[in-house]
Protein backbone atom coordinates (compact mmCIF):
# COMPACT_ATOMS: atom_id res chain seq x y z
CA UNK A 1 0.00 0.00 0.00
CA UNK A 2 1.45 3.33 -1.04
CA UNK A 3 0.89 6.26 1.29
CA UNK A 4 0.86 9.62 -0.37
CA UNK A 5 2.21 12.27 1.92
CA UNK A 6 0.84 15.70 1.35
CA UNK A 7 3.13 18.65 1.82
CA UNK A 8 2.03 20.59 4.89
CA UNK A 9 0.71 24.05 4.30
CA UNK A 10 2.92 26.71 5.88
CA UNK A 11 1.60 28.18 9.08
CA UNK A 12 1.93 31.67 7.70
CA UNK A 13 0.73 32.50 4.25
CA UNK A 14 3.62 34.16 2.45
CA UNK A 15 1.37 36.01 0.06
CA UNK A 16 1.92 39.67 -0.70
CA UNK A 17 -1.14 40.52 1.42
CA UNK A 18 0.25 38.66 4.43
CA UNK A 19 3.71 40.21 4.01
CA UNK A 20 2.15 43.66 3.72
CA UNK A 21 0.10 43.07 6.87
CA UNK A 22 3.13 41.89 8.84
CA UNK A 23 5.12 44.91 7.63
CA UNK A 24 2.28 47.23 8.69
CA UNK A 25 2.16 45.63 12.15
CA UNK A 26 5.94 45.96 12.45
CA UNK A 27 5.80 49.64 11.47
CA UNK A 28 3.02 50.30 13.98
CA UNK A 29 4.84 48.52 16.79
CA UNK A 30 8.03 50.48 16.08
CA UNK A 31 6.10 53.75 16.02
CA UNK A 32 4.26 53.05 19.28
CA UNK A 33 6.90 51.03 21.10
CA UNK A 34 8.21 51.85 24.50
CA UNK A 35 6.90 52.15 27.99
CA UNK A 36 5.37 55.61 27.71
CA UNK A 37 3.79 56.31 24.33
CA UNK A 38 0.40 54.74 24.99
CA UNK A 39 0.18 56.50 28.36
CA UNK A 40 1.05 59.87 26.82
CA UNK A 41 -1.33 59.38 23.89
CA UNK A 42 -4.14 58.21 26.17
CA UNK A 43 -3.61 61.23 28.41
CA UNK A 44 -3.67 63.62 25.45
CA UNK A 45 -6.82 61.98 24.08
CA UNK A 46 -8.55 62.59 27.43
CA UNK A 47 -7.06 66.01 28.11
CA UNK A 48 -7.27 67.65 24.67
CA UNK A 49 -4.50 70.30 24.92
CA UNK A 50 -1.99 69.84 27.72
CA UNK A 51 1.13 71.67 28.74
CA UNK A 52 4.41 69.90 29.34
CA UNK A 53 4.14 70.10 33.15
CA UNK A 54 0.55 68.83 33.02
CA UNK A 55 1.74 65.79 31.08
CA UNK A 56 4.64 65.31 33.46
CA UNK A 57 2.19 65.22 36.39
CA UNK A 58 -0.31 62.94 34.62
CA UNK A 59 2.12 60.34 33.28
CA UNK A 60 3.09 58.71 36.55
CA UNK A 61 6.76 57.76 36.77
CA UNK A 62 8.09 59.44 33.63
CA UNK A 63 10.98 61.88 33.90
CA UNK A 64 11.14 65.25 32.15
CA UNK A 65 13.93 64.13 29.79
CA UNK A 66 12.05 60.98 28.71
CA UNK A 67 8.77 62.88 28.29
CA UNK A 68 10.53 65.44 26.10
CA UNK A 69 12.10 62.67 23.98
CA UNK A 70 8.79 60.83 23.55
CA UNK A 71 6.92 64.04 22.66
CA UNK A 72 9.55 64.94 20.06
CA UNK A 73 9.32 61.44 18.57
CA UNK A 74 5.52 61.55 18.38
CA UNK A 75 5.60 65.06 16.90
CA UNK A 76 8.10 63.93 14.26
CA UNK A 77 5.69 61.07 13.38
CA UNK A 78 2.72 63.46 13.13
CA UNK A 79 0.80 61.93 16.05
CA UNK A 80 0.86 65.09 18.15
CA UNK A 81 1.36 68.78 17.52
CA UNK A 82 3.31 71.27 19.59
CA UNK A 83 2.20 74.89 19.89
CA UNK A 84 4.47 77.53 21.42
CA UNK A 85 2.37 80.30 22.95
CA UNK A 86 3.60 83.89 23.06
CA UNK A 87 3.68 84.15 26.86
CA UNK A 88 6.32 84.95 29.43
CA UNK A 89 7.62 82.50 30.35
CA UNK A 90 7.06 80.63 27.10
CA UNK A 91 4.23 78.10 27.31
CA UNK A 92 4.12 74.99 25.12
CA UNK A 93 0.92 73.02 24.53
CA UNK A 94 0.65 69.54 23.07
CA UNK A 95 -2.39 67.99 21.43
CA UNK A 96 -3.24 65.06 19.21
CA UNK A 97 -3.22 65.67 15.48
CA UNK A 98 -6.22 64.54 13.45
CA UNK A 99 -4.14 61.57 12.33
CA UNK A 100 -3.08 60.84 15.91
CA UNK A 101 -6.74 60.85 16.95
CA UNK A 102 -7.30 57.87 14.65
CA UNK A 103 -5.51 55.87 17.37
CA UNK A 104 -8.38 56.52 19.81
CA UNK A 105 -10.34 53.33 19.01
CA UNK A 106 -7.16 51.26 19.22
CA UNK A 107 -6.18 52.75 22.58
CA UNK A 108 -9.76 52.27 23.84
CA UNK A 109 -9.72 48.60 22.80
CA UNK A 110 -6.32 48.05 24.44
CA UNK A 111 -7.69 49.60 27.64
CA UNK A 112 -10.79 47.36 27.50
CA UNK A 113 -8.65 44.29 26.88
CA UNK A 114 -6.35 45.24 29.77
CA UNK A 115 -9.31 45.67 32.13
CA UNK A 116 -10.77 42.31 31.09
CA UNK A 117 -7.38 40.66 31.51
CA UNK A 118 -6.90 42.09 35.00
CA UNK A 119 -10.40 40.97 35.96
CA UNK A 120 -9.75 37.48 34.60
CA UNK A 121 -6.49 37.22 36.56
CA UNK A 122 -8.17 38.54 39.69
CA UNK A 123 -11.04 36.08 39.35
CA UNK A 124 -8.66 33.22 38.59
CA UNK A 125 -6.49 33.93 41.63
CA UNK A 126 -9.61 34.31 43.79
CA UNK A 127 -10.85 30.86 42.79
CA UNK A 128 -7.70 29.07 43.89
Amino acid sequence: MNIIRMKKEPILNNSAICKGRILAIKDTMELLSGKWKFHILGTLLQGDKLRFMDLLREVDGIGAKMLSKELQDMEMNHLISRTVLNTKPVTVEYEMTDYGKTLAPIIDEIAKWGTAYRNALHNESGNQ
